[in-house]
């Protein structure tokens, strides 16, 4: 039999992309599942915590509804641009997410450092590791 995974908080929250504090008060407000292990921390089920992810994931855009899976809301950190093309890097969690698009499509999407974006992503191949 397989021994189910489990996650102490600030690792659950490294891989969501939020606060360990977020993990907290989802766990204080029953959304997440939460055990103690053996040295008597508190770990979330690996299953719980991809349930969750799933559904976090599942939720409607801010801004209306998109059929994009891999969508990353984030916070723009940076802006280079000259007449016709813009690089927008944005921090999405722990995730640093570059883009290319014309200059015409910032000032279009009103975005400046500091502003909300979402990387919306498609790939044809998508390799899932498992750490060593």
């Amino acid at each position: 039999m397989a021994i189910m995974p489990h996650y102490r908080i600030s690792e659950a929250a490294a891989l969501l992309g939020v606060s360990a504090d977020t993990v907290r008060r989802r766990v204080d407000a029953g959304d997440l599942a939460v055990h103690t292990d053996d040295a008597g921390r508190a770990v979330v089920p690996g299953e719980a915590l991809a349930q969750w992810a799933t559904e976090r994931a599942a939720a409607p855009a801010q801004n209306g509804v998109s059929s994009a899976r891999n969508r990353l809301d984030g916070l723009v950190t940076a802006i280079t641009a000259d007449a016709v093309m813009a690089q927008v890097e944005l921090q999405c969690g722990p995730f640093r997410v570059v883009s290319l698009m014309s200059a015409e499509a910032v000032r279009d999407l009103g975005l400046e450092v500091g502003s909300r974006a979402a990387a919306v992503v498609k790939a044809t191949t998508v390799i899932v590791e498992a750490p060593r």
